[in-house]
């Protein structure tokens, strides 16, 4: 039953990552400052995208999607109560291990990876999105920002943390970050829609696989 519910947990992740708009990206460094930027502000996090960036869902206190139409590029910004957990997830379903940066005191974790939208099953050159995720875990709370770039998007080049995505974009958008602490934080068992002492159990089945006990799943049968 729990093997069951970690794959559960796996289809419910998969789901959230396109719902936040689910790699690599290239380049060289042209600079951002010539792009202009534009300010952004909630109760969790507040700070500065490079270019013209304007809402499009504000709607939910604790997650918000701003779009950058010249660029084709959506960000979007949430915070949980335990990113870590969540990121841990993702890397259990093969997310490639983060580079890690540290800007105004706080430490990032930056994944780059893809996806492609909407119920198509089949990567291509014409439906691939590269995404760059960046986490940041506090003492009480976790930070996310998801940067999705479309198919046609002029920065939708693939390499790693050197390419144009990360310098002229997420790099100058972390240094501008102050991250918030605030209340009410949803939990990701919530999101998940499931007990936290459930969610509990299946993180544990998860490190110990991850560790290398793969008779974990075994006796989770039992």
């Amino acid at each position: 039953m729990e093997n069951k519910n970690l794959i559960i947990i796996a289809v419910a992740i998969i789901a959230i990552i396109a719902i936040v708009g689910a790699v690599f990206v290239s380049g060289v460094f042209n600079g951002s400052k010539d792009l202009g930027t534009t300010p952004f502000k909630t109760d969790f996090m507040e700070g500065a995208f490079v270019g013209n960036v304007s809402l499009v869902d504000g709607k939910q206190k604790y997650m918000h999607s701003y779009e950058d139409k010249e660029h084709k590029i959506t960000y979007n910004i949430s915070t949980v109560d335990n990113s870590t957990a969540l990121m841990d997830i993702y890397e259990f379903q093969g997310l490639s291990k983060p580079e890690e940066r540290n800007f105004n005191g706080n430490d990032w974790n930056i994944y780059f990876t893809q996806g492609i939208p909407g119920n198509n099953t089949t990567a291509n050159e014409n439906n691939t999105m590269n995404i760059v995720i960046c986490q940041s875990q506090g003492e009480k709370q976790g930070y996310l920002v998801y940067m999705i770039m479309d198919p046609k998007s002029d920065i939708n080049s693939t390499s790693n943390i050197y390419g144009k995505a990360y310098t002229d974009y997420v790099q100058p958008l972390l240094e501008s970050i102050t991250l918030k602490e605030s209340k009410g934080v949803p939990k990701i068992s919530q999101e998940l829609g499931i007990s936290d002492d459930e969610f509990a159990k299946q993180m544990d089945l998860l490190y110990q696989i991850k560790a290398g006990n793969t008779s974990a799943l075994k006796e989770s049968n039992r």
